[in-house]
């Protein structure tokens, strides 16, 4: 596993790995806790991050499904509960949580997100950040090839119609991801900072800070 090294800058390096599905709401909420987290010490460290695929619903399907029905049908009476504790969360970011549209497979949005980054890990990076504000806060369809592209070109990802065009383009690359870092897992978000310290869920900046600091020593 990989170890903290200097980078160019003479700053120490925090290497993270993200295990996230794109359709789970605490992993947008860890995404932006992670971010402030960053931020707050880049003068400290230089980072390199790493998004690979998880599936929350293997089975979901491509055409996709009423987000707010799948949300009852899957939590029943304790469905309004969570969108109402969700939509406190986003608020608390500064963002509004939107249970309109579509929710379904993710499988496109992740073929999409190896493929981005494989042009720069910043604009994987970004790409997560356009594709979650997209889902969660504008009822957009993570299944939908239109968005998708959408999301990949705000970030200057090239070349996405044409990867997503062929379905077996990066599919064997996210099994393998899938496989290498989320099959020991049974949940996200979840993050192995460092190659050795792991965290889970959508934990504040503080415990991000914390972990950097304890992982470089």
């Amino acid at each position: 596993m990989a170890q903290s090294t200097s980078s160019n800058s003479g700053k120490k390096l925090v290497q993270i790995d993200v295990s996230s599905d794109t359709v789970c709401p605490w992993c947008f909420v860890g995404k932006r806790n992670l971010d402030k987290a960053i931020a707050a010490c880049k003068d400290q460290f230089d980072f390199e991050i790493k998004w690979h695929p998880f599936f929350l619903n293997p089975s979901a399907p491509k055409e996709g499904v009423n987000k707010r029905e799948y949300y009852e049908k899957k939590f029943g009476s304790r469905a309004e509960g969570i969108i109402t504790r969700m939509t406190e969360v986003f608020r608390n970011l500064g963002l509004e949580y939107n249970m309109s549209g579509l929710t379904g497979s993710t499988l496109d949005s992740h073929r999409l997100i190896y493929f981005a980054g494989q042009q720069g890990l910043d604009k994987q990076h970004n790409l997560v950040e356009e594709l979650c504000l997209g889902y969660f806060t504008q009822g957009k369809y993570i299944g939908e090839r239109e968005f998708l592209l959408e999301c990949a070109s705000k970030v200057g990802v090239e070349g996405g119609a044409e990867f997503l065009e062929d379905a077996n383009n990066g599919l064997k690359e996210v099994n393998e991801e899938l496989n290498k870092y989320s099959s020991h897992i049974s949940g996200v978000p979840h993050y192995v900072i460092n190659g050795k310290h792991q965290l889970s869920g959508g934990q504040p900046p503080e415990v991000f800070m914390r972990a950097f600091q304890v992982t470089t020593n």
